[in-house]
């Protein structure tokens, strides 16, 4: 079967469970926001040399895939999600990434300003920044789908808060 379906091309995409939505949804805007997270991470993971930051982001981005799928099904298939047991994010997960936040705070990382993406000339870091920024806009757009009335679960939503924090200290730690 081809990737080419033509489906889309009235401007609807698909949802799990055979739902259909427009493209310009709220939610489509939040699950392309966070895939473009994702590939973000994927650039800074590519420049990364430092074995403990490849496997973050690795743990990063299959934690976002799962994230993914909770963003891609509509508020009356949550049930049927949950009974698939398809990935998703727990607070366990919220936990795990403020712990490694708080791993490399401890390194003496602190906040003393704006930051400069690159000024340290290393594109891994650069790409973390980036991938921040993004972050911010993955939470940003899970905000207005969930205040738009489609029920977002808290642990999502404190998920890209976290996130973006741990990249921005993850961005000045100097190891890589």
């Amino acid at each position: 079967m081809s990737i080419i379906t033509g489906r889309g091309d009235s401007g609807d995409t698909d949802l799990l469970f055979g739902k259909r939505i427009a493209k310009t949804s709220l939610r489509i805007e939040a699950l392309g926001n966070v895939d473009e997270l994702n590939a973000a991470l994927g650039l800074a993971r590519s420049a990364a040399s430092d074995a403990g930051w490849i496997a973050l982001i690795d743990q990063l981005q299959e934690k976002l895939i799962g994230l993914m799928g909770q963003l891609a099904y509509l508020p009356e298939d949550e049930a049927l999600y949950v009974q698939k047991k398809y990935a998703a994010i727990t607070h366990a997960d919220l936990d795990w990434v403020t712990a490694e936040a708080h791993g490399y705070e401890a390194q003496g990382i602190k906040f003393t300003g704006w930051a400069k993406p690159g000024a340290e000339g290393s594109l891994a870091r650069a790409a973390i920044d980036y991938s921040r920024a993004v972050s911010r806009r993955a939470e940003r757009s899970v905000l207005a789908l969930h205040e738009s009335g489609e029920p977002v679960p808290e642990v999502v939503r404190l998920f890209f808060n976290r996130l973006s924090d741990l990249l921005w200290i993850l961005a000045r730690v100097a190891s890589e």
